[in-house]
């Protein structure tokens, strides 16, 4: 995740920049403190929700594209651009972070499921190995669900993934089909693979061709 994000925690522990760095031009904002304000008042416009661990790792990738704009005039416009997108995005996602729910269909572990009953369906060799190592998809997949696999890859293949997940009206379902593809590209390593092993594959997803990832979910979805 790009340095900013990282160093935007809003639960009052925020971390500022290192004291050696050159001293900002008066009227002049870091980046993380624009992120933190963001994510600040998103808090207090919604207080039933608030603010939750993994929110900055989302607004991150938003904010990165809006600041980056080629178009300065357009970049001026970054802060109230991103709030606008994080806000309309959370509406969509945010029952993945509201912990009453993460027994419903649409909560976080509806959707873990989702990905065991893909992977079940598509390659039922890698299924029954996990099955049998106990290796539940809460290990692996709640941070690739929550997240929308924002620490997983590198920025740009996050941009790549979003723009995917974006333009697809069944964005979420496309987001399991995508976390299956993942696993699916890893099976020989999975089925020679112990528990311990595993675990760290899954939970440190090795580089590979994004490309490739979104060409096997796409083939999943029925789309190749």
């Amino acid at each position: 995740m790009v340095h900013f994000v990282s160093e935007c925690q809003i639960a009052l522990s925020v971390k500022k920049a290192p004291e050696d760095y050159a001293p900002m031009s008066e009227g002049m904002e870091a980046h993380w403190e624009v992120v933190e304000r963001i994510l600040f008042l998103y808090a207090k416009l919604n207080p039933g929700q608030g603010y939750v661990q993994g929110m900055n790792e989302i607004v991150g990738p938003i904010y990165y594209t809006f600041a980056c704009d080629p178009d300065l005039d357009w970049r001026e416009h970054a802060e109230a651009d991103c709030f606008f997108c994080f806000t309309n995005l959370m509406g969509e996602i945010r029952d993945f972070f509201i912990k009453s729910l993460d027994e419903a269909e649409c909560g976080i572990n509806g959707m873990m499921a989702k990905v065991g009953e893909e992977l079940k369906n598509n390659d039922i060799e890698v299924w029954f190995q996990l099955q049998q190592q106990e290796l539940c998809p809460q290990y692996y997949s709640f941070r690739w669900l929550t997240l929308l696999l924002s620490q997983e890859f590198p920025l740009p293949d996050v941009l790549r993934i979003w723009d995917s997940l974006f333009a697809d009206e069944n964005r979420f379902g496309f987001l399991i089909h995508i976390c299956c593809s993942m696993i699916m590209l890893l099976r020989n390593q999975l089925l020679s693979g112990d528990f311990p092993a595993n675990v760290k594959l899954l939970q440190n997803f090795p580089s590979i061709d994004i490309q490739v990832v979104l060409s096997k979910a796409a083939d999943l979805a029925g789309l190749g």
